[in-house]
């Protein structure tokens, strides 16, 4: 494998959908590029503009996490040529850290002739993300249903569904940076009964709507208690939309992971108008500056090529 290099598209992703907290990601038509190759030296070369800013030498996390799989699977670390390019925005809620570990797991197991298996990488790709939703939509693509298992080292359990036809996000992305650390740190440490019980079963009938392509209950399905409520008062606009979207087109509304993006499902061009028409009435009453994109599903997941060079 030294003279290959192996490049990997990984789709964005969001996470949650509204109830399904830390357990449910949605892969998205819009990619994230990473090329590796074994070199003299390390070089790590970022295009784009959402890549500006992040480390171009050893303590970038694409070389991090290529180090650790090496290491993990009893070889040297090596010197490796890493480029790599994103169309998705970072710290915007679109799994761009998911999709960076994903990708470099999946290019770095590659150039170490493949000891680890698509499960496995996962696994190792929740547990360095920290939960399995985003890296779950980006490794398998579709819909992913997963939980943190209850023994430490035991396999992440998930389920993959394929999107339903016709399911579309417009995607609202602010723009301003939200971490994801800011964003936890709204939420309580303890919650009523009542909002548990109502996450559980909205949750519950989200899962249960997808799998069927049930589009008409995800209105009522993605209601959430739990994190969109704090985290609204961090992303102006969020709390109308969630609110008025259904009444404006959506077939349903929520924020994705952890914000500032917001996501209005639909499934016709008329739909996505009068959806437009509000979106822009919204955030424009709060003066946010935003950008819109119209996303398709996406089913395939990390795709991996070969090339000799």
């Amino acid at each position: 494998m030294n003279g290959n290099l192996v490049r990997v598209t990984i789709p964005a992703s969001t996470a949650n959908l509204g109830p399904g907290f830390d357990a449910l990601g949605l892969a998205f038509q819009l990619y994230s590029v990473v090329e590796m190759k074994r070199s003299e030296q390390t070089t790590i070369e970022l295009v784009g503009k959402e890549l500006q800013g992040t480390p171009a030498d050893k303590s970038n996390l694409l070389y991090q996490i290529a180090a650790q799989l090496f290491e993990k699977a009893g070889l040297p670390a090596p010197e490796l040529a890493i480029r790599a390019s994103s169309d998705a925005p970072l710290t915007r809620g679109l799994g761009s850290s998911a999709a960076a570990i994903v990708g470099a797991l999946v290019a770095a197991n590659q150039l170490a002739g493949e000891p680890f298996t698509r499960d496995q990488l996962f696994d190792m790709a929740t547990r360095l993300e920290g939960h399995p939703d985003n890296v779950g939509a980006s490794m398998f693509g579709g819909i992913v249903v997963a939980t943190m298992p209850d023994i430490a080292d035991a396999p992440i359990p998930y389920i993959r569904l394929s999107p339903p036809a016709g399911l579309q996000a417009l995607v609202v992305i602010p723009e301003f940076p939200l971490s994801t650390e800011k964003a936890r740190n709204v939420l309580p440490q303890v919650y009523s009964k009542q909002d548990v019980v109502y996450n559980v079963g909205h949750s519950s009938l989200l899962v249960a709507a997808l799998a069927q392509g049930r589009l008409d209950l995800l209105g009522q399905a993605m209601g959430d208690r739990l994190h969109q409520p704090y985290r609204a008062e961090l992303v102006p606009g969020l709390k109308d939309i969630l609110e008025e979207a259904t009444a404006h087109g959506a077939l349903g509304a929520a924020l994705s992971g952890a914000g500032p993006t917001i996501l209005c499902f639909f499934s016709t061009d008329e739909q996505r108008e009068e959806l437009q028409g509000f979106v822009d009435r919204v955030m424009n009453g709060h003066g946010i500056s935003y950008r819109v994109m119209t996303l398709q599903p996406d089913e395939h997941g990390v795709q991996v090529e070969i090339h000799q060079t």
